[in-house]
């Protein structure tokens, strides 16, 4: 029996006799009352999606999971692919078991796949990712007298991010998956 504190995504809990798999989860601390731990489940024989909240002081049961590292290789409108580069076995994810992640993935982006009984639950992609500015307006001189200044840039993977008004397209930089923000430039 483990503590509801331990709760992290892709954990694979054993609750109300069958199987979930934290896609979110947040701990809560109110100014009154006992803490708890919010949890968007998934069941994994169903696939219903729902949201538990569990006290600090329950006990809940943690099932084994494997936690593999591959790499994506492709979207085809409903699944996302990746593979193991020791031994090129594949796997295939949903959107909406991979959560908010999903639009951090590009292709040959190493992630770590949570795996249960030989199904692939979800994936934890890098806290910081290098992408590639694809389009980003160019500075004109005179804008950074007011400061923290920043404009938008889309990446090499479609995602849309602000980021300072220095950055040039064709520029890398780092995003962190975490927060989503801008966090530094890649000197070449």
């Amino acid at each position: 029996m483990s503590s509801p504190n331990d709760i992290k995504k892709g954990i694979v809990i054993n609750y109300e006799g069958g199987l979930w798999v934290v896609v979110y989860f947040q701990r809560v601390s109110p100014g009154k009352g006992s803490s708890f731990v919010r949890t968007r489940m998934k069941n994994l024989q169903t696939g219903k999606l729902v949201e538990f909240n569990f006290k600090s002081a329950e006990s809940i049961t943690f099932e084994d999971v494997q936690h593999l590292k591959m790499q994506y290789l492709f979207n085809d409108g409903n699944f996302y692919t990746f593979m193991d580069n020791t031994s090129y076995d594949q796997v295939s994810i949903d959107a909406e078991s991979i959560g908010d992640d999903v639009k951090y993935l590009k292709d040959g982006l190493e992630v770590t796949v949570a795996m249960h009984d030989g199904a692939a639950l979800t994936i934890q992609v890098p806290k910081k990712i290098t992408y590639t500015i694809t389009y980003t307006e160019p500075a004109v001189k005179g804008d950074t007298a007011s400061g923290n200044v920043t404009k938008e840039a889309e990446l090499d993977n479609g995602l849309k991010v602000k980021v300072p008004i220095f950055i040039n397209q064709g520029e890398s930089i780092v995003i962190n998956t975490e927060t989503g923000e801008y966090v530094e430039r890649v000197s070449k």
